[in-house]
């Protein structure tokens, strides 16, 4: 089989080039499916007898948190292959990956917090399950200081792969919290191999959202990529010829 496509991709030019060309692939789906899934979230799929129509913000909230842990598993992953390997492109990748994550873990924990006030009584509550998401935006915020404390890059980007490497403890937690304490959060509602706790109306348009939120946080990763490599490289030739 031949790999040379994909170890070209360790090289700033062809990954410039190849991120380019699939953001608007990632982009555009993302957001039809967006307006579709937000539409039948919002007026087609019918109220939950016990929320009403609050339990709506699942369509926003559960697709954000998914994010949340999916973004900081792809940093850290991406900052281990920099670290052990020493490829630049895999730590400008974990780089770029930090400020999406910041994005949709506050999205996260503000619209956790609009759902929580009618249905808890109070808008935040020292629960398992939004103390670990609010140490995943610390472990974000953290990383993005650490590399702007550090004036050399390979220094920044070797000590924020430290950073981005111990915090993956935090997502084994985020997900199970809701198992392993006594949590005023609710359980998991989809199940991959048993029964659904919602009804299956309401499962299409999560699926879908949860889908479309994957694409948009590919196009948004695929920009920050593009705007690291530049800063890493906007002093050489063929930087200079494709800007």
């Amino acid at each position: 089989m031949n790999w040379v496509w994909f170890h070209k991709l360790a090289s700033p030019p062809y990954a410039y080039a190849f991120a380019r060309l699939l953001r608007p692939w990632l982009l555009w789906p993302a957001i039809l499916m967006i307006v579709w899934a937000g539409y039948q979230g919002l007026f087609v799929v019918p109220v939950d007898y016990q929320q009403g129509d609050a339990y709506r913000i699942i369509y926003v909230h559960v697709p954000a948190a998914t994010m949340t842990t999916v973004i900081y598993s792809a940093m850290a992953t991406a900052a281990a292959i920099g670290l052990i390997w020493r490829m630049k492109l895999a730590h400008a990748f974990a780089a770029a990956c930090a400020l999406p994550g910041v994005i949709f873990t506050v999205l996260t924990l503000v619209t956790g917090s609009i759902w929580g006030r009618p249905m808890w009584g109070a808008y935040w509550a020292w629960d398992p399950r939004l103390t670990s998401e609010l140490l995943l935006l610390f472990l974000y915020l953290g990383y993005i200081a650490l590399r702007a404390s550090i004036d050399d890059i390979g220094r920044a980007d070797r000590a924020s792969a430290v950073l981005a490497i111990v915090g993956v403890v935090n997502i084994p937690i985020i997900k199970y919290s809701v198992v392993w304490w006594n949590s005023l959060h609710q359980g998991p509602s989809l199940s991959v191999f048993g029964r659904s706790s919602i009804d299956a109306s309401m499962i299409a348009p999560l699926l879908v959202m949860m889908l479309a939120y994957l694409l948009l946080c590919g196009a948004v990763l695929c920009d920050g990529l593009c705007a690291e490599i530049i800063r890493r490289e906007r002093s050489a030739r063929w930087l200079a010829e494709v800007v």
